[in-house]
């Protein structure tokens, strides 16, 4: 018996990385969940397929409302009720800090459009389920919306309003629950070839590596089984934050 039995959960951008950890360990505990992609159709499947419980997967890409409405939609059709949403879905590329030129309009409206609509759209969808079931909601943010740093200034300002969400959702919205894991430097296929920031965050951080998605997935179950934690940021960063 897993403290999730009979929950249903879906996770957002769940076909690699933190996303597909995070899956896996809800399901661990039992509870079915739904794995979502925008584009890695096999991927996601393939995931879904291997979960411990009843897996199901539905494309779906979060920076366009519609289509959030129909994960959510799609998720009561195939079980009936949503108990845990964990919004992981996300979109970043590399721009110094310190060249605004390079930061064009394309890049932050994406970064903006993928990480902070796409987020709201899904809360916003979700919420009247979750309030149902009492559940709740995990934001995957980051400690660039914490801090000045990260793979872009775009993408702090994104994590930066997902966190500031989060805080409103908690406040506002009882009895769903609201919680964000905000990690540092993630080893995933995504940042796969960012050796050089691996290895400078291997140097600085006391940890004396990166993040793995497993790292992550289990801040995620705690914001999830945690039932007196809301409005919480949850660093999930090896102390880097500490030693900058």
């Amino acid at each position: 018996m897993g403290s999730l039995d009979g929950k249903i959960a879906l996770v957002t951008g769940s076909s690699s990385g933190i996303g597909e950890a995070s899956a896996h360990a809800l399901a661990t505990e039992g509870a079915n969940v739904v794995v979502n992609s925008s584009s890695s159709v096999e991927a996601g499947q393939a995931v879904a397929s291997a979960l411990a419980t009843d897996g199901h997967y539905i494309q779906g890409d979060i920076s366009d409302e519609t289509q959030c409405q129909a994960l959510v939609e799609g998720t009561i059709e195939r079980f009936g009720r949503l108990d845990i949403l964990v919004n992981n879905a996300g979109w970043t590329t590399r721009v110094d800090h310190a060249d605004h030129a390079a930061l064009t309009n394309e890049i932050l409206f994406k970064t903006i459009e993928v990480n902070v609509y796409g987020t709201w759209w899904m809360c916003k969808a979700a919420m009247p389920h979750l309030k149902k079931t009492e559940g709740c909601i995990v934001n995957v943010t980051s400690i660039a919306g914490l801090r000045p740093m990260g793979s872009s200034v775009a993408y702090g300002m994104a994590k930066a309003a997902l966190n500031a969400l989060t805080e409103d959702l908690a406040k506002f919205h009882s009895p769903v629950r609201c919680n964000a894991v905000a990690p540092g430097l993630v080893a995933t296929p995504w940042t796969s070839e960012w050796g050089d920031l691996h290895t400078s965050i291997a140097a600085i951080s006391p940890a004396g590596r990166s993040a793995t998605p497993e790292d992550c997935a289990m801040a995620v179950m705690a914001c999830v089984t945690n039932t007196y934690m809301s409005g919480t940021i949850l660093k999930v960063d090896g102390g880097t934050t500490l030693a900058l």
